[in-house]
């Protein structure tokens, strides 16, 4: 799969000076980071989670601490310069991704449900990746009874209020009526949480875009002073996840959570205690 490079946070003695280089970061977020993290785990079910580009990474940082850890991946995509549709070929090189991370739709139709997690703000990167896998799952011919009830979008979104009025980005696309009622869910973050890893954060990766799809030069580390600090904040809040103050945290928040009733849920805590 061409991705671009990215450090084995779960194994930080291989880095070497680079954290040192970058300083020690400020978690100033930890807290709304876990209480996030809690509900992305308990409203995507029972499930494997697919962190879509870069912008939920540090929720995804936080889990590869815990023993969820075999249940989330990465998954660098942006649709940014493909407003205007897919070309054959890229079709082609993101359906090879897609494939190599798990997501052909043979792999949809079986194991566990899949749930895709991003910082959602108008929702056009979920909508451009469902239609993908769509007509891709029309070309297989496999079966979409099947898997429209193993296909889940989970949004983390900005906080506001929860007036009949307020502004929900599903409800401005056609798709996710075609799922499910869970199959489209939000999780909230006050705006400067959100406004941080979705605008702000130092980033461990570079950016995925089209012009990138098939450029294997990006599969090289990068040493600049941005991916160090982004890196130095990444291995930090792996460690915290890995914490005991952190953990009781979660655990805090997961047994507030209606899939408490649900057995899968209470093993997760009794493995997190």
């Amino acid at each position: 799969m061409n991705r671009p490079y990215r450090w084995d946070l779960v194994r930080p003695d291989q880095l070497g000076t680079l954290v040192e280089r970058a300083g020690k970061p400020s978690l100033w977020f930890l807290d709304e980071l876990i209480e996030c993290a809690a509900k992305v785990i308990a409203r995507a079910g029972d499930a494997d989670l697919y962190f879509v580009g870069r912008s939920a990474d540090s929720v995804h940082d936080l889990l590869s601490g815990t023993p969820w850890r075999d249940r989330i991946h990465q998954l660098p995509l942006s649709f940014a310069g493909a407003r205007g549709g897919l070309t054959a070929a890229d079709v082609v090189r993101l359906r090879a991704n897609l494939t190599a991370a798990g997501l052909s739709p043979y792999d949809l139709a079986r194991g566990r449900p899949k749930v895709f997690v991003d910082l959602v703000y108008t929702g056009q990167t979920f909508t451009e990746l469902y239609r993908l896998l769509r007509s891709w799952i029309d070309d297989e011919r496999e079966a979409w009874s099947i898997i429209r009830g193993r296909l889940r979008f989970l949004g983390i979104t900005i906080r506001e209020d929860t007036s009949p009025s307020a502004f929900r980005w599903q409800q401005h696309f056609g798709w996710p009526a075609e799922l499910p009622s869970n199959g489209v869910r939000n999780i909230s973050l006050a705006w400067p949480v959100w406004h941080y890893f979705g605008d702000m954060q130092e980033k461990l990766t570079a950016s995925f875009p089209r012009p990138r799809w098939s450029d294997e030069n990006g599969q090289a580390p990068e040493h600049s002073e941005e991916r160090l600090r982004g890196l130095a904040e990444a291995v930090a809040i792996v460690e915290a996840g890995r914490s005991k103050a952190a953990r009781d945290l979660l655990v805090r928040h997961l047994r507030r959570e209606p899939a408490m009733a649900e057995s899968w849920l209470r093993t997760l805590i009794t493995r997190l205690r």
